[in-house]
């Protein structure tokens, strides 16, 4: 099978190039190389900027692959680019959308079906917009499409609190951590190599044109947990500051939209769509070992950076909503 990632080095792509080439995949990833994860050895590099629409052209003139795979396309005009590039280049387009466009009113669990309408997040907005174009792209040109929504997917990398090393930082430091409203709702984490297994089960599978899947574990935790977990991995004591999503966002309004649109929202999945595809699928690694690689990552100095500018802020989110509840 011919592949083309575009992307291909982020934090869910990566295993999902891994998995590619071990299954004997011919994998070709276009990117600029500026990721900090190479490259898996076996992939087919081609360097050059998407966004360069007439370099790509002559790029891709002779090629035709089996399926697509834009991970970094985030706007309409990413994908209407896309449309343009590839409509005769290939049996399957596969977007990368993103579970966070469920609308934040919903019935668990969480299906296919659940409405796709994300009023305080434009991150969720502009992939549901992107998913509208290409399902209207499929309905009047049969453009192959298929759609994937990851939900809180992470590697080692990525430490599931705000920000990098900056939580260890202030557990370190006896100074507490922001979580959201009280730190109940329901949340679920994926290991970015048990997606892999559901993802690249999709790849080149005529059945799933037309089609949108989310791929996820079934372990759910609360944020609360998810915090003492990582702490206690760490070492480290923890001390929650419990700030409601609203108060958060007056302060830092992106911040603030990714839990009123998203993470104060519960979100348990029903993943049986995509075991209906992909049989074998399950997600095998729980958070506990997540947790720990994370660790482990962020032990390195050289890992970790420390935003100071957040670091104050929320300090002062802290500070200002102790002196309101006083």
């Amino acid at each position: 099978m011919k592949v083309l990632f575009i992307g291909g080095t982020g934090v869910i792509s990566t295993s999902c190039s891994q998995l590619c080439l071990e299954k004997g995949y011919d994998l070709f990833l276009l990117n600029r190389g500026k990721s900090i994860r190479t490259a898996p050895e076996g992939a087919k590099i081609i360097s050059g900027d998407i966004n360069d629409v007439e370099a790509i052209k002559k790029i891709i003139e002779k090629e035709e692959f089996d399926s697509v795979v834009d991970w970094i396309a985030f706007s309409e005009n990413n994908v209407k680019r896309d449309f343009e590039l590839f409509r005769d280049k290939t049996a399957q387009y596969i977007f990368i959308s993103s579970a966070s466009a469920y609308s934040p009113k919903r019935t668990l669990p969480i299906t296919e079906k659940t409405p796709l309408e994300n009023p305080y997040w434009a991150y969720s907005h502009a992939k549901i917009d992107c998913e509208n174009y290409l399902m209207e792209k499929y309905r009047e040109e049969k453009f192959p499409v298929t759609i994937v929504r990851p939900s809180h997917t992470y590697d080692k990398t990525k430490n599931l609190l705000r920000v990098d090393y900056l939580p260890f930082y202030r557990m370190k430091n006896g100074k507490p951590i922001i979580i959201h409203d009280e730190g109940k709702s329901l949340w679920t984490l994926t290991h970015t190599k048990d997606f892999a297994k559901g993802f690249v089960g999709l790849l080149g599978n005529q059945k799933t044109i037309g089609e949108a899947y989310h791929i996820t574990s079934d372990e759910v935790l609360t944020w609360n947990k998810i915090a003492e977990t990582l702490a206690e991995t760490a070492g480290f004591e923890v001390k929650i500051s419990h700030i409601p999503s609203k108060f958060i966002a007056k302060y830092d309004e992106e911040w603030g939209a990714g839990f009123l649109g998203d993470k104060a929202n519960d979100a348990v999945f029903d993943n049986s769509k995509i075991k209906s595809i992909v049989p074998d699928f399950k997600a095998t690694i729980p958070f506990s070992r997540g947790a720990a690689e994370i660790v482990e990552w962020f032990s390195n100095p050289q890992n970790q950076n420390i935003d100071a500018k957040l670091d104050a802020l929320m300090d002062k989110i802290i500070s200002d909503y102790s002196g309101i509840i006083k």
